[in-house]
């Protein structure tokens, strides 16, 4: 026992140092007036900044946003990573090539992605905006109830190959008896998808939406790099408005309090996501 202790010690030291002491620091400032332009001791002030978080109507519209991204894109990876996975179940030849030119859009750092979209989609220099105008078409990708759905659309593009490769080893490691046994009784191939494949993928699936609908939370680098939370706060996010109070505005004791109350609720989905797959198991 002892010596996996000393085994385990590094990691766990180097986990403190990397992890614990920068969520310790924030939680103190979460509880203090402390600004970026004070020299002086911050002010102990309690709970006052989760309080102020809590009842601060703009704080609840960039998290009603980041939802919003959220369902947009993580439902459209859902949707095009099954069809993919299920076209690349049955692929027979090139399987290798075709798998690792799919997956090349997820070792691109989201801040490159966001500036590459930012100057392809840009109305009056972007690539794609002047192929259309060449078919009549005028669309502008980060105009009013269009940008956030642009946002979304580069989160899919990013990270569907996150969710083929995920739904793909599920669809893999599913046992084959139970299809073959639902052919030969003549079910169709919607039947069987339906019927069989579906819910025997179904806690891979839950897994892959929760890891990417964690991720997507965390969006920033695409708002960054293209709108800034524009036109007028309709795509900033919970993380950008975060941001903007931290640093934009120096007053990092209200948005220490706004990542804790963020944490919470994230954790209390994760929470109650865990309770209802293992009562789905037990049932």
């Amino acid at each position: 026992m002892t010596f996996k202790l000393g085994m385990l010690a590094p990691l766990i030291a180097l986990l403190v140092l990397i992890v614990g002491f920068p969520l310790a620091y924030a939680l103190y400032l979460s509880v203090t007036d402390y600004k970026l332009t004070d020299r002086g001791t911050p002010g102990f002030v309690g709970i006052d900044n989760f309080l102020s978080t809590l009842t601060n109507v703009d704080f609840w519209e960039a998290f009603g946003t980041t939802v919003l991204y959220v369902v947009m894109a993580v439902g459209a990876e859902v949707v095009l990573g099954l069809a993919i996975a299920l076209a690349l179940q049955k692929q027979k030849w090139a399987k290798d090539l075709t798998r690792s030119m799919l997956l090349a859009p997820m070792f691109i750092t989201p801040i490159a992605v966001g500036l590459t979209f930012r100057f392809l989609l840009n109305d009056q220099i972007g690539a794609i905006p002047a192929m259309l105008r060449g078919i009549g078409i005028s669309y502008d990708f980060f105009g009013p109830g269009r940008a956030l759905m642009t946002l979304a659309a580069i989160d899919a593009w990013q990270w569907t190959p996150f969710m083929v490769l995920l739904l793909l080893a599920g669809l893999e490691s599913i046992p084959k008896q139970p299809l073959e046994a639902a052919r030969v009784d003549g079910g169709s191939a919607w039947y069987v998808f339906r019927r069989v494949t579906f819910p025997l993928l179904s806690p891979v699936l839950v897994i892959a939406v929760l890891l990417r609908a964690l991720d997507a939370l965390k969006v920033f680098e695409y708002v960054f790099a293209t709108t800034r939370g524009g036109p007028g706060t309709e795509t900033q996010t919970i993380q950008y408005f975060t941001y903007q109070t931290g640093i934009q505005f120096f007053r990092l004791g209200e948005a220490s309090s706004m990542a804790f109350v963020l944490l919470a609720i994230v954790l209390t989905l994760i929470i109650l996501t865990f309770r209802r797959i293992e009562r789905g198991r037990a049932a």
